[in-house]
């Protein structure tokens, strides 16, 4: 009998190493590698003696519409692309207690309503269990299938008597196959499991979502070929603390990266959020300096969010910048614009900035918005309550042009904002709705000008434009 061959495998990154050591020279974590039996590799997808297909040419290759599985939720839809694509596989991660879950189960409860057979399987909860969870969710299907189960050669047994047309595994970590010596969790049982999934669903026609655990520090654990192997990847995020829940796609092979949907925690399970432009400002201060509402574009959609700012001296040696919801590099990109080219002394300022509703925004539109608040906390002079900045703000200090400008404004104007700043460059070829000023602004210092008039005496004298007004 041949000896076996062990190696040693860090549990966060997959290094592979042959001998113990205490760091992990891949990802520099501490007692991170754990000894593991090495086995022959699984067949692959697809591998077979003969030949099963042959090149053709591109031309000739028939596109048919891809069919789609509509879900009960708009919401996880628009996320997905459309729906739920057959013989896909969707990994969804998530802090532990934001809702995966949930989500999931309540998707598997709509999906079984519609005519389709779902099989949730849990390998960290007993059925009675997960029938207590249901029960307070509303879900009472006859088309949903629950199953405790961790072996996944059990678990296609199941499969083959159930017959799902979808299917979730609640959690990838929990799943082990009886052929490898490592435990449940570790790096080659979650490579393995994942591969076996992703054989049954193309072979057999089953879109499987499988929940994953994410590390400290927010990333998947695991591999990173665990993101490479599956189709799309849903991540489930939000403060445990807040109501709010944002689900992004960050891989997508039958769709958009780019889009977003916002479901509100009840005790009822989640709820859609039709209309998140309205929930992010229905609390926001009227008459407060440091507040200034932008619209952004999140995939297809247009998105009103309030950006705040606090400015205070400083109490210590180097001044504190801060953002949440914002690349902090990009908001210490524009108090330097501010200081350099409108002359704000800022240098000896703490500056704290908040996108409002937990909302991650990474595009440049909303440059303007940002250091209007920062300009407004500054001078304590608070915006008018129906005003919106839109506009990229460039080194130098000009006010760029921005993409898709209508769907913002018509966005803007839907709520109630009346006066709505944007670069001078997009005012051409279109009409803005009834009601709607428009102020085209070429500069940052310009639009500070104009937003915040009511307060010139704090204002610098210095102006790097002379040419405005």
């Amino acid at each position: 009998m041949a000896k076996l061959k062990t190696v040693f495998l860090c549990q966060e990154c997959g290094y592979e190493s042959p001998k113990w050591m205490g760091r992990c020279p891949g990802c520099q974590n501490w007692n991170t590698l754990v000894e593991e039996t090495v086995r022959p590799p699984s067949p692959v997808l697809g591998q077979s003696k003969g030949l099963v297909s042959k090149p053709s040419r591109l031309t000739d290759v028939v596109l048919e519409e891809e069919p789609r599985i509509k879900t009960g939720m708009v919401e996880l839809n628009r996320v997905l692309g459309g729906g739920v694509v057959p013989a896909s596989l969707t990994l969804v991660g998530g802090d532990p207690g934001i809702g995966k879950s949930t989500l999931l189960l309540q998707t598997s409860d709509q999906l079984a309503r519609a005519g389709h057979n779902v099989l949730y399987i849990s390998g960290e909860e007993s059925v009675r269990q997960t029938k207590m969870r249901a029960t307070r969710l509303g879900v009472t299907s006859d088309a949903l299938y629950v199953l405790a189960e961790t072996d996944i050669r059990q678990i296609e047994n199941h499969i083959e008597s159930v017959h799902p047309e979808i299917m979730v595994i609640d959690s990838i970590q929990t799943i082990y196959n009886s052929d490898l010596s490592s435990a449940p969790g570790s790096i080659s049982q979650v490579k393995e499991c994942t591969a076996y999934l992703l054989r049954l669903a193309k072979q057999q026609g089953i879109a499987i979502f499988i929940v994953g655990h994410v590390t400290k520090n927010g990333a998947l654990a695991g591999p990173r070929t665990l993101e490479h192997m599956v189709d799309t990847v849903l991540y489930f995020e939000g403060e445990r603390h807040h109501t709010f829940r944002i689900l992004r796609a960050v891989k997508n092979r039958f769709g958009s990266t780019n889009e977003m949907g916002v479901f509100e925690m009840k005790e009822g399970g989640l709820v859609e959020v039709a209309n998140p432009s309205e929930i992010f400002l229905q609390e926001r201060a009227k008459g407060a300096a440091g507040s200034a509402v932008t619209a952004s574009i999140e995939g297809t959609r247009p998105l009103l969010v309030e950006v705040q700012a606090l400015v205070t001296p400083t109490s210590f040696g180097n001044a504190r910048r801060m953002a949440a919801g914002l690349d902090n590099h990009r908001v210490s990109l524009l108090m330097a614009v501010l200081e350099k080219r409108v002359g704000l002394l800022l240098q000896n300022q703490d500056a704290y900035v908040n996108v409002v509703g937990g909302v991650k925004l990474d595009e440049p539109a909303v440059d303007l918005a940002v250091a209007i608040s920062i300009a407004s906390s500054f001078n304590d002079c608070p915006t008018q309550v129906a005003d919106a900045f839109i506009g990229e703000v460039g080194l130098t200090g000009e006010v760029r042009r921005v993409s898709r400008i209508e769907q913002r404004v018509n966005e803007a104007s839907k709520l109630g904002f009346t006066r709505i700043f944007v670069p001078s460059k997009n005012l051409g070829g279109w009409s803005p709705p009834d009601g709607v000023s428009l102020i085209g602004v070429e500069s940052l210092s310009q639009a500070i000008r104009l937003a915040l008039g009511s307060k010139k005496e704090a204002m610098p004298a210095t102006d790097f434009f002379p040419s405005e007004i």
